[in-house]
């Protein structure tokens, strides 16, 4: 073997012979010290995209036990790794204990080190080694002995001055296309809410509705109460119907079973409500936040949802759109029952007295007609700008993988 195979192969480093994992923990986190969980740490970018309050939060993990870190150590989630989450620690705290805390040893910078736990080919090994299917995790035993290349530490700090450089680029122009994501979601709900609350016409003459969440309407509109538009539908005894639920951003949809995720209620169909194409049906627990939908086709709900039959012409999907804008569902929130916040619970009794407009049945028509071809097209444009996201995610973690593997392929 020549000398200059000897150097190479010391330079490709067990994890575990370059960083000490740290095993300082507490029962609960020190009063006063900031918390890290895997959700503040964003995915393949090693940064930090917030620190949870320092006063009364529970931990995201569920659990009291935290692992503690100081400035300079790097936080690796070995849970679900494929998520690519690495940070250095620019101050000391607590963090989940689904993160190694690594100190670096004397031979590795903290931002190389970080670099290369987010290197494509580690996450990959990482990724092979984990266990669970549901929650796969990784532990230390096998990420500890995954080799890494480590230069000497001038060259590790010209790679990191080049990465900061290059990458900082490409992550800028990801940052730009996802404030576009946010303005196009922004601009979707503001169409939804203008469009069946006031109308198409930007001219119309408006007037007072007289409901504090509703505001002013076109003067042609009225208005009316849901107990004289609806009617509560309580049917059971349907076992060949599909099985629909519903979300906060999704609505009314069918839902979809893996092999690892079947509800035990599902076993006995008997126990489910029936809701018909058409009806309006909603998450008692979650209609504050906009869980309400108009039913895509006839099937069965949990028997915790309220299905709302309508007893009058109406087109169903502008009703829909009606219940899902923040207006209402504040609303909702004001008349829903409970102590804690997010248990809250809107009953029929409560929801029957909220008082919804009713313009022209056609314009109801041509307001549905209208929101979905907008929607349609900022559709299109999320698909894109997603589209050019991810070849700009492929096109960082390629840089990253050339950079810290480039003096390795030199030698």
């Amino acid at each position: 073997m020549s000398a200059k195979e000897v150097t190479q192969e010391r330079r490709m480093l067990k994890l575990k012979h370059v960083a000490t994992l740290v095993g300082a923990r507490a029962e609960s986190r020190p009063e006063g010290s900031p918390y890290v969980g895997l959700e503040n740490i964003q995915s393949r970018t090693g940064k930090l995209l917030s620190v949870q309050g320092l006063e009364g939060d529970e931990f995201a993990d569920g659990t009291s036990t935290v692992n503690l870190f100081e400035p300079g150590d790097v936080l690796f989630g070995k849970l679900r790794p494929y998520l690519a989450k690495a940070w250095v620690a620019t101050f000391a705290g607590a963090c989940t204990t689904e993160a190694l805390v690594l100190r670096p040893k004397d031979c590795i910078r903290s931002d190389y080190l970080c670099r290369s736990l987010l290197a494509p080919d580690f996450i990959r090994e990482v990724d092979t080694a984990t266990f669970g299917s549901k929650m796969p995790r990784a532990d230390w035993a096998d990420i500890g002995n995954i080799e890494i290349y480590v230069p000497p530490l001038g060259e590790q700090a010209e790679i990191e001055r080049d990465l900061a450089t290059q990458a900082g680029h490409i992550s800028a122009l990801i940052d730009a296309k996802q404030s576009l994501m946010d303005l196009l979601a922004e601009k979707r709900c503001s169409l939804i809410a203008n469009a069946v609350t006031r109308g198409l016409n930007p001219g119309a003459r408006m007037r007072e509705s007289g409901i504090d969440w509703l505001g002013e309407v076109p003067a042609h509109w009225g208005e009316s109460r849901i107990a004289w538009m609806f009617t509560e539908r309580d049917e059971r005894g349907r076992p060949d119907l599909p099985l629909l639920e519903v979300s906060i951003h999704g609505g009314v949809r069918v839902r979809e079973f893996s092999s690892e995720r079947i509800e035990q209620t599902a076993a006995d169909p008997n126990t489910y409500k029936v809701a018909l194409q058409g009806d309006i049906c909603f998450n008692k627990m979650r209609m504050w936040q906009g869980a309400v939908g108009t039913v895509p086709q006839d099937g069965l709900v949990s028997p915790d949802y309220v299905v709302a039959e309508p007893v009058r012409q109406l087109n169903s999907s502008y009703y829909g759109r009606v219940l899902q804008t923040p207006q209402f569902s504040a609303e909702a929130g004001r008349r829903s029952h409970g102590i804690v916040w997010d248990r809250l619970r809107l009953y029929w009794e409560e929801f029957r007295d909220m008082v919804v407009p009713i313009p022209p049945l056609a314009e109801q028509d041509l307001i549905v007609a209208a929101i979905n071809n907008a929607e349609a097209q900022i559709e299109a444009l999320s698909s894109a700008t997603k589209a050019s996201m991810t070849l700009l995610e492929e096109r960082r973690a390629a840089l990253i993988a050339h950079l810290v593997s480039k003096a390795k392929n030199a030698d």
